[in-house]
């Protein structure tokens, strides 16, 4: 099994300088002290700002509306979670025994969280062109193959958009349980479209994420009853 240093140069194409940083980036706070939370803070405005560039000089006749869903399809935790399992990500993880117990490895927000704070420490290792330069070669081929821009708009609008469209009354939601951790906690929700008779629920790390979730079960059950 590769160390931590070649992982990151074999999948990342990135020579750690500092190992202290590629160690903190690798550390989910359930191992402890010195983990990736900062790092993860500071990923986050990187991939953002480098993200904002790419689909600026990707798509120049995108509306600043269009430009804003582009960014948001390609750093949502999902797509995030997708990046980090390419090169192996969640094997270079340490995590602590409950984490490991329950699969923390392959959890979508802990590989997200991860990414992110890998990014954060290659800015502070390398500086803004290294880490541009890695999220770049990451990310390159999914700007190319983003859909057209009202494709990515997300489930509860897209929904909100169809009821109003078909003169509906629009979706309730409702959050039916949150379990877990204080800082993992796990939602599930509800959405209620009576026009239609259509009750389904969806899970996230978040509130946001379930109710999206949801949504985007109910779009998927109006198509079944089109077609």
């Amino acid at each position: 099994m590769l160390t931590s240093a070649e992982w990151s140069e074999s999948r990342l194409g990135y020579p750690f300088r500092d190992p202290a940083l590629l160690d903190a980036a690798l550390t989910h706070r359930s191992a402890g002290r010195g983990n990736y939370e900062r790092l993860e803070f500071l990923g986050d405005a990187v991939l953002n700002f480098v993200v904002a560039v790419l689909v600026f000089q990707s798509y120049p006749d995108a509306t600043e509306g269009d430009l804003s869903r582009y960014r948001a399809a390609l750093v949502s935790g999902q797509t995030l979670a997708e990046i980090a399992n390419e090169p192996g990500l969640g094997d270079q993880l340490r995590l602590g025994s409950g984490e490991l117990k329950t699969g923390g490895f392959r959890r979508e927000s802990i590989l997200a969280d991860a990414l992110e704070a890998l990014f954060g420490a290659i800015y502070l290792d390398g500086g803004p062109q290294a880490a541009q330069a890695v999220i770049q070669g990451l990310l390159t081929d999914r700007v190319a193959e983003l859909p057209e821009a009202h494709e990515l708009k997300d489930p509860k609008t897209r929904l909100q958009e169809l009821l109003q469209g078909r003169g509906k009354p629009l979706p309730t939601y409702s959050v039916e349980d949150v379990s877990g951790e204080p800082h993992e906690h796990w939602f599930v929700a509800s959405c209620d479209v009576e026009a239609y008779g259509l009750r389904e629920r969806g899970e996230g790390t978040s509130r946001r994420r379930a109710e999206q979730a949801a949504a985007q079960r109910v779009l998927e059950a109006l198509e079944r009853q089109v077609d």
